[in-house]
């Protein structure tokens, strides 16, 4: 991955970085998988390329770039999506500066997510919000949270498949699921959700590789093996915390990273934090089982 933000020659940002703070801090990442948070207000990038798809989303202030030939501005909420090998700057629109939050995905990532189609191309690379875009955006909400070599399958799976949508090209093939496959993959991360189960484990049970598993996995149960394998971590540790087990406790038997962990993934499922469920749970007749009950 030669130029992502990590790998950019200092050189290559101006030197007028006196008046604020600006800041680029990494997250969580992998091989061929990094995601950032900038915010830059005297600071601008000079020209240069990276050799990965570059997938953004400004969150604040207003973002400029010169990109295949023509200058572009991109607001709150917008995507900037910029294709590999493809020369771009970046500097604010404004005074105020501007923030985002960027991945850079490697290309094979996404054409094996593709099951080694073509590499998909959007023409325009700012985007406003929608459903292929917000897809996108989920991806950025945490760029600290975990990846697994499952997550990352998803990763790219979400990045192939909006980049299609977006290029105008959606998947209209019909593919016929392997059932059995993947419900032996389903019935092995319910009885291993605790465990850091590989994707080189589920290739052996499905007898097919990670990327046709994610694939069938999410046209039979709708969400891919790393959101089934959370989902069944957080009932375990919602049973936990009904119990009055200790929130540390629940997350670690769990097979969360952390407590912090576990409560972000915890409020995307529940709507609310471990701590605020604990303390309503105690408030629950014993006699109260009814799903309506326990919202």
């Amino acid at each position: 991955m030669a130029e992502t933000l990590r790998g950019v020659d200092p050189d290559r940002l101006e030197r007028s970085c006196s008046r604020r703070r600006d800041s680029i801090r990494f997250g969580t990442g992998t091989l061929g998988f990094e995601r950032a948070e900038v915010y830059l207000s005297s600071c601008a990038f000079e020209p240069h390329r990276h050799d990965t798809y570059a997938i953004g989303i400004t969150t604040t202030g207003v973002q400029t770039f010169r990109y295949r030939g023509a200058r572009r501005i991109c607001l709150p909420g917008q995507m900037h999506i910029l294709h590999p090998d493809e020369t771009h700057d970046g500097a604010a629109g404004t005074d105020d500066g501007f923030g985002y939050r960027i991945l850079y995905l490697a290309p094979a990532l996404v054409r094996r997510a593709l099951d080694d189609g073509p590499l998909p191309f959007v023409a325009d690379p700012v985007q406003k919000p929608t459903p292929a875009t917000r897809r996108l955006a989920s991806l950025l909400a945490d760029i600290d949270e975990p990846v697994s070599d499952l997550a990352i399958v998803d990763v790219a799976a979400t990045v192939a498949g909006a980049l299609r949508a977006l290029g105008g090209r959606p998947d209209t093939s019909r593919v016929t699921i392997d059932i059995a496959a993947v419900e032996l993959v389903r019935d092995y991360l319910a009885t291993h959700a605790r465990e850091h189960t590989a994707a080189s484990t589920l290739e052996r049970i499905a007898g097919a590789d990670r990327f046709t598993i994610a694939r069938h996995f999410r046209r039979a149960f709708g969400t891919s093996p790393d959101r089934y394998r959370t989902l069944r971590r957080l009932a375990l540790a919602r049973a936990a915390i009904e119990r009055g087990r200790p929130l540390a406790e629940a997350a670690a038997n769990a097979g969360f990273a952390d407590q912090s962990h576990m409560t972000r993934q915890f409020k995307r499922a529940y709507g609310m934090t471990p701590a605020h469920w604990a303390e309503l749970s105690t408030r629950i007749p014993a006699s109260c089982n009814a799903p309506r009950c326990r919202s």
